[in-house]
Formats: structure tokens, sequence, C-alpha cells
């Protein structure tokens, strides 16, 4: 899991954090949809900062974090917040008020 530092993007980067709980199978399938939805539709122009709450309680107060697993979309601003494990891709980037990639 990651350590978060300052808040800072090259331009073009959306900073995404994605709050977990431990190991539990919500956690994990969120990570995993969240890491193939980077990859596939973000391609490059995202940092995804993965914050496991059992380690760093204190971090839920920052983003208002009430329900697991929660992703933020920290910038650009404004913050935007999607809970769930992130399965549905179109909601995903919907939610965050997202584009994908044009091909």
């Amino acid at each position: 899991m990651t350590t978060v530092a300052h808040e800072q993007a090259l331009p073009d980067e959306m900073v995404l954090r994605l709050y977990v709980a431990g190991q539990s199978p919500h956690s994990l399938r969120a990570l995993t949809n969240m890491r193939r939805m980077c990859a596939d539709t973000l391609q490059g122009r995202y940092r995804l900062d993965v914050i496991d709450l059992y380690q760093q309680p204190h971090l839920a107060r920052e983003d208002q974090i009430l329900a697991l697993p929660a992703l933020v979309r920290r910038l650009p601003a404004p913050q935007r917040m999607v809970i769930g494990d992130m399965s549905n891709t179109q909601r995903v980037l919907d939610g965050l008020d997202l584009a994908p990639l044009a091909d």
C-alpha cells in the first residue's frame, strides 16, 4: 500500500486515491478493477495512491471517507468520489467526471 505524500500533479495528470480496508474481498476487487481501468482507459494520465485505512486511519478524515472501498479524484479540482468495488468502468468514469482517452 502507498503512503501519501504532498499532493502535486503533472499537467493533465489525475491524482486518484483508492481507500481500502486491508485484504478484504471488496477491497481486493476494487484494487484489481481500478488498476485495469486505469491501464485501459486513462493510460498514463493518472497517479493512483492506494490507502489501507487499517494502516492509515487518519487519512479517512481528510477525504471524508464514510464507506469502503472508495475512490477519490483529488486533482484536478473539484474533488469527486465513487464508492464500491469499481466493477462498472462507465459508472466510475461518470462518477468522477473523467473522460476516457480517445482512440
